[in-house]
C-alpha cells in the first residue's frame, strides 16, 4: 500500500493544514498518512481564540518510527510538509525526509514552507523561519511558497512578474527542482496569480479573485496537496499547476456561494475529480 506522509497542523473544526490537505488527496485516490505538528480546536484567525497544543519533536519522530517498524516507509511515495510548531520539529523533519529517502530513494519531498503572508506577517515559533530557509527548503525536491515565503528564501523583493521569474530561477539554483508560488499578490489586484518554475521555464496562471468578508484559511494547504497529487499521478508540473489552480478555485467558489469563510471542501469534493474551471498557464520565461 503506497502512501503520502503529510506532516502539518491539524484543526478539529474546519479545514486547515492536514484538515485541508488529507481529504483532497484521498479523493484523488491516494492513501495519506497524516502526522500532526499541532492540534488545535480551530484555526488561529478566530477572534475568540483557539485551544490545543503543539507536539514535541520526539512525538513526531516516534510516529515515523512506528511506520518504519511495520515496514511501510518503503511504500512512502512522498513526504509533504506544512506548518511546523517549533524549530525542533523543523530539524526532525529533515531527519524524517532523509530517513524516508534512505528506505525509498524514489520518494520525493514537497515543502510548503509556511511562514506567513504580508498582512499577517511571520506567525511562527522562534527559529522556524530561519531553519526552513537555511536547511529545509534547499533539501526539498519541490517547494510551494507564497510570495512572502519565496522572498525570504531568495532574499529578494518581488513587485512584478519579472521579479517573480528571477526569484523562482534563484530558488531553483538553491536546490529544489520545482517551484510553485501558490500566491503572487504583487502581480495583480484583480486576479489571483500562481507561478511554476522548473528546468523547462516559468509559467503563470491566473484566475478571478473572489471577495470574502473574511479571507478563508487553508487555501495554500489545499493548493499544495492538489499539486502534490498531480505530480504523483505522473502529470507534467504544468498540468499539476493548472489542476491545483482550477480545483482550488472550485472549492473557493462553493465557499463563497455558501456564505462561509471555512473552506467547503466536502461540499465541493467533485472539483477534485473534475474541476469546473479551465484556466490555462502560459509561459513567461
Amino acid at each position: 500500500m503506497k502512501g503520502i506522509i503529510s506532516i502539518q497542523s491539524h484543526v478539529v473544526f474546519g479545514h486547515a493544514g492536514n484538515s485541508s490537505a488529507v481529504f483532497p488527496l484521498q479523493r484523488m485516490g491516494f492513501e495519506v498518512w497524516p502526522v500532526h505538528t499541532v492540534q488545535f480546536s480551530n484555526h488561529t484567525q478566530y477572534s475568540q481564540g483557539w485551544t490545543g497544543q503543539s507536539l514535541n519533536a520526539n512525538q513526531v519522530t516516534d510516529l515515523i518510527s512506528g511506520i518504519d517498524a511495520i515496514g511501510q516507509l518503503t511504500h512512502c511515495q512522498a513526504v509533504l510538509s506544512g506548518y511546523l510548531g517549533s524549530a525542533e520539529q523543523a530539524a526532525s523533519l529533515v531527519d524524517i525526509v532523509n530517513r524516508v529517502k534512505r528506505v525509498n530513494p524514489k520518494a520525493i519531498y514537497i515543502c510548503d514552507p509556511v511562514m506567513g503572508d504580508p498582512e499577517k506577517g511571520c506567525m511562527l515559533a522562534e527559529g522556524v523561519s530561519e531553519y526552513l530557509v537555511a536547511e529545509v527548503m534547499p533539501k526539498a525536491d519541490v517547494i510551494v511558497p507564497n510570495q512572502f515565503e519565496l522572498s525570504h528564501f531568495v532574499k529578494q523583493e518581488i513587485h512584478n512578474v519579472d521579479d517573480a521569474v528571477i526569484a523562482c530561477q534563484k530558488a531553483l539554483s538553491l536546490g529544489p527542482k520545482v517551484v510553485l508560488v501558490k500566491h503572487l499578490h504583487s502581480v495583480s489586484e484583480m486576479q489571483f496569480s500562481m507561478m511554476l518554475a522548473d528546468a523547462s521555464g516559468c509559467y503563470l496562471v491566473t484566475r478571478p479573485k473572489l471577495d470574502f468578508a473574511k479571507a478563508p484559511v487553508g487555501v495554500g494547504d489545499l493548493i499544495s496537496a492538489l499539486f502534490t497529487g498531480g505530480l504523483l499521478k505522473g502529470w507534467p508540473p504544468i498540468m499539476a499547476l493548472e489542476y491545483a489552480n482550477n480545483a482550488s478555485y472550485g472549492v473557493l467558489q462553493a465557499t463563497q456561494q455558501s456564505g462561509e469563510w471555512e473552506l467547503q471542501t466536502i461540499l465541493a469534493q467533485d472539483q477534485f475529480e473534475l474541476p469546473s474551471s479551465h484556466y490555462s498557464a502560459s509561459k513567461v520565461a
